[in-house]
Formats: structure tokens, C-alpha cells, sequence
């Protein structure tokens, strides 16, 4: 008979959680004044072509459980091979059009969540709390929530396309 871990948790599957864990997180992990600092500096950021950046309470809430956490996924993948990731929305604080557009192409607003790959994606969150990743070959669906979003990201599933129009 196996002795009862009191630090495991049942919110995410066991590779997910030992990758967060690894990261820095915990449960009951809440930063709520760093998320704040950055709620402000996306808010008080402008493009040169008037773009502003929307931040709403699923963004906020996300930075503030896994804000800064640089998480490396265990090598292999159950479909492709995943990829380190940051929790920082300012790593996407000058793509307030790019994020602008695809919320209008969604019929939401969009909001940085941080990166993949060093630069190489996006991680957006809407205001809804879905989640998705912007690269050069299109933008992906990772998850209905934050919480299927890293799993995603960390187990290597292969998220599905958005349609291009």
C-alpha cells in the first residue's frame, strides 16, 4: 500500500502537474500585485497606430496563478514534441492589433498570456479564459481553459487549427 502524498493534486494529470511543480508552482500559488503591474503596463501601452490592448478578469486571473512561470515539458510528446513555455503577457505587449484582430475575427477580445518556444508563439487568452497560440503557420486552439491549455502545451497533443477567414 502506497503512502498518501498530500502535495499531489487532482486538478491536473500527474506529468502536468510534476512539469508546474518544476516550474515554481503550488497550489494555492497567487500573485495577484505582479498580475496587476502588468494589467497596467498592457493598459498603458499604445501602438504608433493607436492599438491598446484589452485586459479583463481570465487574463488577470491567469497571470497571477502561473504568472512567470518557464515551464519545460518532459521530452516527448503524445503527438508532437512540446515546446518550453513563459507565462509573461508582456512578452506579446507590442502585438495589440495582431491580438485585436483576432478577437474581432473570433468574436471576443484577446489578451498576451506569454510565449512558446522562446518568441517562436503567442499564447493568448480570451476573455472567456480560452486559450490559443499565435506562430508563423497559423493560430491553434489549445484549450477551453487554462488548465486544458497547459496540458496541451505540456502532454504534446496536437491542437487543432483555427480556420483561416
Amino acid at each position: 500500500m502506497r503512502a498518501f502524498d498530500r502535495t499531489a493534486t487532482t486538478r491536473f494529470p500527474a506529468p502536468v502537474d510534476a512539469a508546474l511543480r518544476e516550474a515554481g508552482w503550488q497550489p494555492g500559488r497567487w500573485d495577484i500585485r505582479q498580475a496587476e503591474v502588468w494589467a497596467d503596463a498592457l493598459r498603458a501601452h499604445t501602438s504608433p497606430a493607436g492599438h491598446r490592448h484589452t485586459v479583463f478578469p481570465a487574463a488577470v486571473e491567469a497571470w497571477a496563478e502561473f504568472g512567470a512561470l518557464r515551464v519545460q515539458p518532459p521530452a516527448g510528446g503524445r503527438q508532437i514534441a512540446p515546446t518550453p513555455f513563459l507565462i509573461d503577457p508582456l512578452t506579446g505587449l507590442h502585438l495589440a492589433r495582431t491580438l485585436s484582430d483576432l478577437g474581432r475575427a473570433l468574436g471576443t477580445e484577446m489578451c498576451p498570456l506569454g510565449e512558446e518556444a522562446d518568441g517562436q508563439a503567442l499564447l493568448t487568452i480570451d476573455a472567456e479564459g480560452r486559450v490559443y497560440s499565435l506562430d508563423h503557420s497559423g493560430d491553434w486552439f489549445l484549450g477551453p481553459d487554462l488548465d486544458a491549455a497547459l496540458a496541451t502545451l505540456i502532454t504534446g497533443v496536437q491542437p487543432p487549427r483555427l480556420p483561416r477567414g
